[in-house]
């Protein structure tokens, strides 16, 4: 098998994704700014959405789940008065109404859109049916019953108001949100149909969108030493785990594949955690009875 191109540099660049630029693109900018070898994103934005996209490189890329499960930030506008196919501006106006809720009646609304809910994803989107993409087969003129999910919305506020037509709106949600579904659902609670004008993803998990590189910058700094100091450390991407300190022979074993000792600590037995050893991490893992046993290992 031919070897991937590219060097072993491992950690996250956190960029501010632009508007018309898919997820795949910006990590394939990204891998090749940084000639990396691996690469990978937590959690997909919309081609027209901003903000967050996290990019995970080498061995950051075994910690990309603990990234996704963490809570994400969104502020977005529904455009009141339309549904589209897309439930975006994108798509084709499919119903309208003239209708404009009042203020009161928005907020009214939001709350059963708080907590655990279930929602089902929008028609263009990368749920499999029968082992195809939805778009693609929303593309093709068909269309889907789609199985709703549960979504946990740990918040979902007004923040502004600009216009009769428009409402800005702040979500802090769990994984496998869809934005587009909530502006959706929202109109139809509403009587006057919406659909998501503009969308950006604030944080999520560890990671700001105020820290975010630009793709410009990208394309400046690209191959040089000054891009790979933006870099954050793989161990950033753990920031929802529990650190655990290896001892040296538990470091060994566990950089093995095996269970390692680790030093006492307040993590309860059977906790997920990391394990770091002289500032390096190790393995996550479960922790059992003074051991940690391991899910992942790392190969710095």
């Amino acid at each position: 098998m031919a070897r991937k191109k590219g060097r072993d540099i491992s950690g996250w660049l956190v960029v501010d994704k632009p508007a018309g630029m898919t997820s795949t693109s910006v990590v394939n900018k990204v891998r090749w700014a940084l000639d990396a070898r691996k690469a990978g994103h937590a959690g997909t934005l919309d081609p027209d959405a901003t903000g967050v996209l996290a990019v995970a490189l080498g061995e950051a890329t075994k910690t990309v789940p603990f990234v996704t499960d963490a809570l994400k930030c969104y502020r977005f506008a529904v455009r009141l008065g339309a549904a589209t196919t897309t439930d975006d501006a994108e798509g084709a106006v499919i119903e309208s109404s003239d209708r404009r809720p009042t203020d009161d009646e928005i907020g009214a609304a939001l709350a059963q859109f708080r907590g655990e809910i279930m929602q089902v994803p929008p028609q263009f989107s990368a749920v499999k049916v029968e082992g195809e993409r939805a778009y693609d087969l929303a593309r093709a003129g068909e269309e889907m019953e789609l199985a709703a999910r549960p979504l946990w919305v740990e918040s979902l506020e007004i923040v502004a108001r600009p216009d009769a037509d428009t409402v800005e709106l702040e979500m802090v949600c769990g994984k496998g949100g869809y934005v587009r579904s909530i502006a959706r659902d929202l109109g139809r609670a509403l009587g006057c149909f919406g659909h998501v004008a503009w969308l950006r993803r604030e944080w999520s998990g560890p990671f700001e969108a105020a820290d975010g590189v630009t793709i410009e910058r990208i394309d400046a700094l690209a191959k040089s030493p000054e891009l790979d100091a933006l870099l954050l450390p793989l161990e950033v991407g753990l920031a929802e785990l529990p650190e655990l300190k290896a001892t040296a022979e538990g470091a060994a074993r566990l950089r093995n594949g095996n269970p390692g000792m680790v030093l006492a600590s307040d993590v309860d037995w059977g906790e997920e955690a990391w394990a770091s050893y002289e500032g390096r991490p190790v393995a996550v893992g479960t922790y059992k009875s003074g051991e940690l046993h391991p899910s992942r290992v790392f190969n710095l």
